[in-house]
């Protein structure tokens, strides 16, 4: 049986939003490298900064996003010190739901990445709640570039 074919590397400007972060050396592990669960924490700033930033207008009063499902794929080694760019980009909207295709890159090479689904709930009933349609208008700017997969 032959291999499955290997999908290409994410292209860091597929992702519309992104960051500049250091790596902390608090984030080794005894092997000197980045921990794997550091990653999440990594893709969980750029997603809080896309969300969180009232100006971005996608989290209404009353509402909050709550992550359901995070798939990371490590791709190379990580080492302090270093800076690293997060890219983030929306890849597909539900009706409660949206999934988002996110990056750690570090000197032009794509070091992790990850898809990552999140849900709409009401603060007060803490159920899942539809996205409003003017909060999916001020989403389009995020949309991912190209169809790069994580």
């Amino acid at each position: 049986m032959n291999a499955p074919t290997r999908a290409p590397a994410p292209i860091l400007e597929d992702y519309p939003f992104r960051l500049t972060d250091n790596v902390r050396f608090m984030d080794l592990d005894p092997n000197n490298h980045v921990n794997n669960a550091i990653y999440s924490s990594y893709f969980e700033t750029s997603r809080v900064m896309l969300t969180k930033d009232p100006s971005y207008g996608m989290t209404p009063d009353g509402l909050s996003w709550v992550l359901a499902r995070l798939d990371i794929h490590f791709r190379a080694e990580l080492h302090w010190p270093n800076v690293i760019e997060l890219g983030t980009g929306i890849e597909k909207i539900g009706r409660t739901s949206l999934t988002f295709s996110q990056v750690v890159f570090c000197g032009g090479k794509c070091i992790a990445s990850a898809s990552a689904t999140t849900v709409m709930v009401g603060l007060a009933s803490r159920q899942p709640t539809a996205i409003p349609p003017d909060v999916i208008g001020k989403m389009q700017p995020w949309m991912m570039r190209n169809s790069s997969a994580a």
